[in-house]
């Protein structure tokens, strides 16, 4: 993954927005079973910013890749799925850079 393009910043990001949406599955139990909010609330402000740059960088790779609107879609609903971006990473993005680094 090459940090200098903006598909390789895309499956970065897909893989720590996907991280921060699982962890929910540990803070969200200390939340309300164990009452220890805090985790929660960091988890919760970080996966916030996570989803917003996720939804935005899919976007504009959208445009770079000229994404047909089926690809663009998947992608952007991949967020909201547990597991979701780690496949849009090996179905979508993940393809489309290895096209991307051999021109």
């Amino acid at each position: 993954m090459n940090i200098k393009t903006s598909i390789g910043r895309l499956r970065i990001l897909a893989i720590l927005e996907g991280i921060s949406y699982l962890l929910f599955g540990i803070t969200m139990p200390m939340k309300y079973m164990l009452d220890i909010p805090q985790p929660n609330y960091v988890v919760g402000m970080a996966h916030g910013w996570l989803f917003i740059l996720y939804i935005g960088i899919c976007l504009q790779n959208a445009v770079i890749y000229k994404w047909n609107f089926k690809i663009a879609a998947l992608a952007l609903i991949a967020s909201l799925l547990p597991f979701g971006t780690f496949i849009a990473d090996a179905k979508i993005f993940k393809p489309a850079s290895d096209v991307g680094s051999s021109s």
